[in-house]
């Protein structure tokens, strides 16, 4: 039995005046996801439990199997990991994003949460700029992945409250800066980044290019290494990971899964679809699972693009989904988890912890010859609810 996960990054969504009352599932043209809903299992789970922040390390831990109760410490430790960055018992990680910050009716706002969805290349370039001015025995930055890098600080405060930067697009950030024991240490690290950024030859090539540039960094996700059970010992079962962002590839690793890296893997609508749906295939002839994790819908929501939420969805469903399902058959007998891990609502630009629609697929099955296709209210009137998400992996391996 060969199992697959295929995650749909943030796909759920809200029903939106501007498609008639539909959402983004609903309007989307998803022929391959409609039919794995008809043909199999259909319904909501709560992946992110209550109490918890709506966040992609928590809903991802839930459809890994995991549960965030037992051991979530934080965002950025999984991305550490991801990273081969070691954190000591008393060290804390945090989530470095690349930004770019705006004057506006004299106060700094957060204009883009992404700098742009600066490139890998430039990101680096950025990063290692400010370890050289800025980095010490107590601060060490790592560059990352696109805008997404990270940030250790040895022996360092953990308590503090802090807010993620795609929260608060066209806000201000005066009222969202760190707060609690520590703040001031990294409010002081992102106003000297700033004076680096500002001065770096790449601040004004961007400009030049019509491109947004980053201003500055912006310091969240924080915490210490998780403890974590492998994935052959949860489950016995040997498997990999294929994700563009740390994040996820950091559950992995943590998990004790093969973390496979795919060449063009950008997070976004110009991935490499076509070369992750080849990797998990091929990884799936020596492994019984594959986590296969797709970021462009989630990135979409965040920008509050309604046009690339829509062709996130779809070339999920056409390029990713669809020839899944077509190789899948070699193998067999086979089961696919299909879900986001939350809503990333287009008109909130962030996530929520609604309940998510998924689909559990053999290949074999017929239990949902009623069903619409694949879309919030059809796995609402399915009447399935999964109150805990990380059961979802339970259920896909029959247990």
């Amino acid at each position: 039995m060969k199992y697959i996960v295929l995650l749909g990054d943030g796909m759920s969504d809200e029903p939106m005046p501007e498609l008639g009352g539909k959402t983004p599932l609903q309007a989307a043209r998803t022929p391959h996801m409609d039919a794995m809903a008809r043909r199999g299992k259909i319904g909501l789970a709560r992946t992110v439990p209550k109490g918890y922040p709506p966040g992609s390390d928590v809903a991802n831990l839930s459809v890994f199997g995991y549960d965030p109760r037992a051991c979530y410490t934080g965002r950025s430790p999984l991305e550490a990991a991801s990273m081969g960055v070691e954190l000591g018992p008393a060290d804390v990680a945090f989530r470095v994003n690349l930004v770019n910050l705006a004057p506006t009716r004299g106060t700094l706002v957060m204009n883009d949460y992404s700098a742009g969805h600066i490139s890998t290349a430039e990101g680096r370039e950025l990063i290692e700029a400010i370890q050289d001015v800025m980095g010490t025995e107590e601060f060490q930055f790592y560059p990352g992945v696109g805008y997404r890098h990270l940030m250790v600080w040895r022996n360092g405060k953990s308590g503090m409250t802090v807010v993620p930067p795609h929260d608060i697009s066209g806000q201000s950030i005066l009222e969202h800066l760190p707060k609690g024991e520590g703040a001031d240490r990294l409010i002081e690290l992102m106003n000297s980044s700033q004076l680096v950024l500002n001065n770096h030859p790449q601040y004004r090539r961007r400009l030049e290019e019509g491109k947004v540039p980053a201003n500055s960094i912006w310091l969240w996700g924080h915490g210490k290494a998780p403890r974590m059970a492998s994935f052959r010992e949860k489950f016995g079962l040997a498997g990999a990971v294929i994700s563009a962002v740390d994040l996820v590839r950091g559950i992995g690793v943590c998990a004790g899964l093969d973390v496979i890296k795919v060449e063009g893997a950008t997070g976004y609508i110009d991935t490499n679809y076509e070369g992750k749906v080849a990797a998990a295939l091929e990884a799936l002839e020596a492994h019984d699972y594959v986590y296969l994790h797709v970021e462009a819908p989630d990135e979409a929501g965040h920008c509050g693009n309604l046009e690339h939420k829509l062709k996130a969805i779809e070339d999920f469903d056409a390029r990713v989904v669809g020839p899944i399902m077509a190789g899948m058959e070699k193998f067999g007998s086979y089961r696919i988890l299909c879900t986001p891990d939350h809503p990333t609502p287009l008109r909130l630009k962030t996530h929520t912890d609604a309940p998510v629609p998924f689909i559990l697929f053999s290949g074999e099955t017929s239990e949902n010859a009623g069903v619409a296709g694949y879309d919030e209210e059809s796995a609402r009137s399915a009447g399935l609810m999964v109150e805990d998400g990380f059961r979802l992996m339970e259920m896909m391996l029959g247990r």
